[in-house]
């Protein structure tokens, strides 16, 4: 079954599924949702290759990057869960981290996030990276702080 019917039939199962009220949240409740041990989706192989692939396109089109790649993930870990929350967040989101070895040798951090649900036209979900020191623009602001 490819990636697109899966997707599909999960939107269709959770469309039809009941819906739950989660409790309320209190301020105390509010800080990140960790968990160490388990990954989830940061170290999925579709998560690494949409980043591996998407930043061989930025060094190939921005001006003034040295031309790599990224060759390998180390220490993935997930820093952060923030769920969806009805109304208020309705996109789930996770917050990942890693260090990436480059084709010249060096070793980065990246930082991505992982939006559930907001793929092309809804349907599966999105990644955003940064890798440090090849955010040129500054759209994740210095040292990729945006998705730290």
């Amino acid at each position: 079954m490819t990636r697109f019917a899966r997707t599909l039939l999960a939107a269709l199962i959770g469309a039809v599924a009941p819906l739950s009220i989660a409790p309320p949240i209190h301020a105390a409740d509010l800080p990140a949702y960790v968990d160490e041990g388990d990954t989830g989706v940061c170290s999925e192989p579709w998560v690494l290759n949409r980043i591996t692939s998407r930043f061989r396109y930025q060094v190939q089109h921005v001006p003034h990057l040295p031309d790599v790649e990224i060759v390998d993930f180390r220490r993935i870990h997930q820093h952060r869960y923030l769920p969806a929350l009805g109304e208020k967040r309705p996109i789930a989101r996770r917050y990942c981290g890693a260090r990436v070895a480059l084709s010249d040798g060096r070793e980065r951090a990246v930082w991505y996030l992982v939006e559930e649900g907001q793929g092309y036209a809804g349907m599966g979900d999105n990644v955003e990276f940064c890798v440090s020191g090849f955010d040129r623009w500054m759209v994740y602001n210095g040292h990729c702080r945006v998705l730290r």
